[in-house]
């Protein structure tokens, strides 16, 4: 005698062709099961293929020492990695030639330079974000003397020693104090040149005696780094040019839209969380604002005054 239809549902013998309520229960319960795993076999894979991806290069141009700009911003790097879900790895340069060496050839997915950097590279890259440093996202360019050396204008410069930071790509330590000194009728053959290697060194050397003025960022002075090398209550503001918007960062401008506009989101919203705050003032930053192109046209305006020379790409 056959089995009848619910002998075969009851001992779960299901055969093709048998038919059944609970057959029928179970091959839906067997598709959702497959469905759900097929889901989360594809949501690591998707995963593992963002980890396999080739890691993005950060570069951070040298205005700090390579060791202390590794210290400073390795945090960042981190950070970025692991929610991009792709290796971030911070590379940075001896100094200003070879990290524009870099800029130039594209080597960098991430970067961070001066204003500058960013003008002459526009057509490779699209600025995302600018600094925030006590509190402001804007920054002057500035002279300095020491308090006892009796010049108490720009003009009283001329057959002086000025020493500018890092080299004629600085833009905070050599192009803006120079404006500064174009101003005030001061051509480059009034004074004599002289270059440290990078920013806080300038204002360093001046404390030293080893200069009679020093271009660098109206900022620099409140600068740790600066700190903690020099009495800079001896040292004073001879002059400021207009604020300007502080160090960009940029992306390739191949980079896909959607990891940009990630990367931008990461970095403005740090200071919102107590992870990116911490990472913020590891960077000696307070924070980040959103850029675009056209906040650094006061930038080129500046730059033709100093080069009018220099092509700039837009």
């Amino acid at each position: 005698m056959g089995f009848k239809t619910k002998d075969i549902a009851s001992r779960g013998d299901v055969r093709p062709g048998c038919a059944g309520p609970h057959g029928a229960h179970r091959r839906a319960l067997l598709g959702w099961l497959a469905g759900g795993l097929g889901l989360a076999l594809g949501g690591r894979s998707i995963r593992a293929a963002r980890a396999a991806e080739a890691p993005l290069v950060m570069g951070i141009f040298p205005r700090r020492q390579a060791t202390l700009t590794t210290e400073l911003y390795g945090p960042l790097a981190a950070y970025l990695g692991r929610e991009l879900g792709r290796e971030v790895r911070l590379v940075t340069a001896k100094d200003f030639d070879a990290f524009w060496e870099g800029v130039e050839h594209r080597r960098f997915d991430i970067v961070h330079y001066n204003q500058f950097h960013y003008v002459r590279s526009a057509d490779k890259y699209r600025v995302i974000a600018h600094n925030e440093e006590f509190g402001t996202g804007t920054v002057a360019g500035a002279l300095y003397v020491r308090k006892d050396s009796g010049i108490t204008s720009i003009a009283q410069l001329r057959g002086h020693k000025i020493v500018f930071g890092g080299g004629t790509d600085a833009m905070m330590s050599y192009i803006l104090p120079s404006y500064l000194l174009l101003q005030a009728g001061l051509k480059p053959t009034d004074y004599e040149t002289v270059f440290s290697k990078n920013p806080p060194n300038s204002l360093i050397s001046l404390y030293h005696g080893q200069a009679d003025a020093s271009g660098a960022g109206d900022i620099l002075i409140d600068l740790p780094v600066v700190r903690e090398a020099m009495d800079t209550s001896t040292v004073m503001h001879l002059g400021m040019t207009e604020r300007v918007k502080h160090l960009p960062w940029a992306v390739r401008k191949d980079m896909p839209q959607a990891l940009a506009t990630r990367i931008q989101t990461l970095l403005v919203g740090l200071g919102k969380h107590d992870e990116g705050r911490a990472i913020l003032a590891r960077a000696e930053m307070t924070g980040f604002g959103a850029a675009r192109d056209a906040d650094y046209d006061p930038h080129r305006r500046i730059i033709r005054k100093v080069m009018p020379d220099l092509v700039i790409p837009r």
